[in-house]
C-alpha cells in the first residue's frame, strides 16, 4: 500500500508534532516534580503535619533527618544546611549566600564530574540489572531566577556518596562565594 507525498508529509508532521508535545510534557513533569520537592523541603522544616498522618490510633513513624551545617573552611561561617533522609541530600543555601547557577565550579565540578560520575556507575548498575532505573542518582537545583536556594540529590543509596556529596557541595559553594566577591 503506497501513500502519497502529502500523505507522507502530512504524517511526518504529525510525528514532529507528537514528539514535540512529549518534549513539553515532560519538562512540565520535570518543574512539577522540582516544585513538589521543593515543597517537601519546605514543609519538613516546619511543624506542618499531613493529614495522612493524623489517622486516629496510628503509630508514630519518626522519619530519621540528620541536619549538617556547610561551613567555609576559612572562617567557619555557615554557609548552607544539608538534610539529609534516607531517600535525598537537601542543601538549602543560607539566606544571605547568594550564588548564581551559572558561578564554577557548580557545574563544571560538582554536578559534571562528581554527580555524573555517580550517575554513570548507577546507570552501569541499571544495566547489570542491581538496581531500578528510578534508582538512578539525580541532582536537582532550585533556583530563584539565577540564584540557587537548594540541591537536592535524590537516590544517594550509599552513606559513602552522602560523606562525598556534603564534601564536594562544601568545597564548590566555598570556591562560588570566592568566585562571585
Amino acid at each position: 500500500m503506497g501513500f502519497s507525498d502529502e500523505q507522507i508529509r502530512d504524517m511526518l508532521e504529525l510525528k514532529e508534532d507528537l514528539a514535540e508535545k512529549i518534549i513539553k510534557y515532560k519538562e512540565q513533569i520535570e518543574k512539577l516534580e522540582k516544585n513538589i520537592s521543593v515543597l517537601d523541603t519546605i514543609l519538613k522544616q516546619s511543624s506542618f503535619t499531613k493529614a495522612s498522618d493524623l489517622t486516629r490510633n496510628a503509630p508514630k513513624t519518626i522519619k530519621q533527618e540528620r541536619k549538617i551545617a556547610i561551613t567555609k573552611s576559612s572562617d567557619g561561617t555557615i554557609i548552607a544546611n544539608a538534610f539529609v533522609t534516607k531517600e535525598q541530600v537537601s542543601i538549602i543555601l543560607e539566606n544571605n549566600v547568594t550564588v548564581d547557577t551559572k558561578t564554577p565550579p557548580l557545574k563544571t565540578f560538582f554536578i559534571d564530574r562528581i554527580i555524573a560520575e555517580m550517575k554513570k556507575n548507577d546507570i552501569q548498575q541499571v544495566e547489570d540489572g542491581k538496581i531500578k532505573n528510578h534508582e538512578v542518582i539525580d541532582c536537582i537545583i532550585n533556583d530563584n531566577g539565577s540564584k540557587i536556594r537548594e540541591i537536592i540529590i535524590k537516590n544517594y543509596r550509599q552513606k559513602e556518596r552522602v560523606d562525598e556529596i556534603i564534601n564536594t557541595a562544601t568545597w564548590s559553594l566555598t570556591r562560588m562565594i570566592e568566585n562571585s566577591v
